[in-house]
């Protein structure tokens, strides 16, 4: 005999970061199981020390973090986490991504510009990183920046069926806050019931960022309650003209849903004091209480992240979850 059979069993694993320890700990629930005991600490000069309490040899390993403030230090320490986790010979190493850092600099404006959403994919892959698994992507393009597997998971179910629910009977139409994010709408459409569309025309200054112009709807909205749908808020200024330009155009309502919630600066006052009766967001990052207002809906992303970790562990298929669309 000239070598040695042996039948090995499939062993899934969940790493959680610091930034957000609240939605790893619910989706390993989720799964049955309890994320590795970890130590991890910063040096005084800020370095970032990792260490795993238990042997991850042979693992299919999930690495869960979200990218919020300090952006910077939580993708590091995710990086390392990685590369960790490759030193100690995890068999296969998804890094989850509920917020993908830095995607919206995904192309060049103008020259000499960075695309920043492209080293992040080559900085994953270079540490060690298999397979990326990201909820609503700024740009579906992304899913090219890395050379390797990526599992685009979308929000849309999540959020459209609470909104269907809670505001069941009433006369919809989709509205997406810019041209680009139309596609996104289409989907929202067929879910609310083939609800008309519309959308806001903008103009934005590639010289001052989180700034934007609402001129006008596009589309009939009046008499209607109102959808405004986007991937992510950060300052709140894009989704707050657009809500006001909506109110102004004559519809009845306005409901704010959007994956992402990064809440920056002033965004918590601009959505509070617009014209949007709710704002539903997911919990793909954390939103402390000194964020949070009474307009706001936070919803569990948990069961799908969960869902697809355990797809992609037993080699199903993640895009019969959103009905062939992922």
């Amino acid at each position: 005999m000239s070598g040695i059979e042996r039948s090995t069993s499939k062993w899934l694993m969940i790493f959680s970061g610091r930034a957000h320890p609240e939605l790893a700990k619910e989706v390993a629930e989720q799964l049955g199981v309890e994320p590795v005991p970890t130590t991890a600490y910063d040096f005084a000069n800020g370095e970032i020390y990792v260490r795993y309490e238990e042997s991850v040899r042979g693992s299919d390993a999930f690495v869960l973090q979200s990218h919020t403030a300090p952006i910077n230090e939580w993708i590091m320490e995710q990086l390392i986490m990685v590369d960790a986790l490759k030193r100690a010979s995890a068999k296969r190493i998804t890094v989850v991504l509920p917020f993908y850092g830095y995607a919206r600099q995904d192309k060049k404006h103008r020259g000499r510009e960075p695309i920043s959403a492209r080293l992040m994919a080559d900085l994953f892959r270079a540490a060690g990183a298999d397979r990326l698994m990201a909820v609503d992507l700024h740009t579906a393009q992304i899913q090219g920046f890395f050379d390797g597997p990526v599992d685009h998971l979308m929000a849309l179910p999540v959020l459209s069926d609470y909104v269907a629910t809670t505001y069941a009977g009433a006369d919809f139409a989709v509205v997406s806050p810019d041209a680009g994010r139309i596609k996104v709408a289409e989907q929202w459409s067929r879910r609310l019931g083939g609800a008309p569309l519309a959308f806001v025309h903008k103009t934005r200054d590639i010289n001052r960022p989180n700034e934007t112009v609402a001129n006008r709807v596009v589309g009939d909205v009046a008499g209607r309650l109102c959808v405004l749908v986007d991937d992510m808020i950060d300052t709140g200024g894009t989704i707050t003209k657009a809500a006001d330009v909506i109110m102004a155009a004559g519809a009845t309502g306005v409901v704010v849903a959007a994956t992402h919630a990064i809440l920056s600066g002033p965004a918590p006052d601009r959505l509070s004091a617009c014209g949007a009766v709710e704002v539903i967001v997911t919990n793909t990052l954390p939103i402390p209480p000194d964020r949070q207002f009474p307009k706001l809906t936070i919803l569990s992303i948990a069961p799908l992240i969960s869902r697809a970790i355990k797809e992609v562990f037993e080699d199903g298929s993640v895009t019969k979850m959103f009905d062939g669309g992922a």
